[in-house]
């Protein structure tokens, strides 16, 4: 799979729309055949910072994850409301989606 984890570091007075602002591009990536996972945080860290993390079955579903009309016009958007270049990490791994960890486990 390909798995891609991006920092998005939003303009302050754009950072309480942010989610909102990536609404319909989210929905439309989780709508997508190779789409495994889509899903958004708030760095605790970082004010103003969202972490995207994603992943596509293969390099043909993430190919046409970025040539989809939504992913193009989700730039544009973007590029209005983000206040630094974003920072991406985008490799290939095994698998095909989240595992368990071993290290840690309910207890009773």
């Amino acid at each position: 799979m390909i798995f891609i984890a991006v920092k998005f570091t939003v303009r302050p007075e754009r950072s309480e729309e942010w989610l909102d602002l990536v609404a319909d591009f989210t929905a439309a990536t989780r709508n997508e055949p190779g789409n495994l996972f889509f899903e958004w945080s708030r760095s605790v860290d970082v004010p103003h910072q969202f972490v995207l993390l994603e992943a596509f079955a293969d390099d043909e579903a993430g190919s046409k994850h970025v040539n989809s009309a939504h992913f193009k016009n989700a730039m544009a958007t973007m590029a209005g409301a983000v206040a630094t270049t974003p920072e991406i990490v985008n490799v290939k791994v095994p698998g095909s989606g989240w595992s368990e960890m071993a290290e840690v486990r309910p207890t009773s």
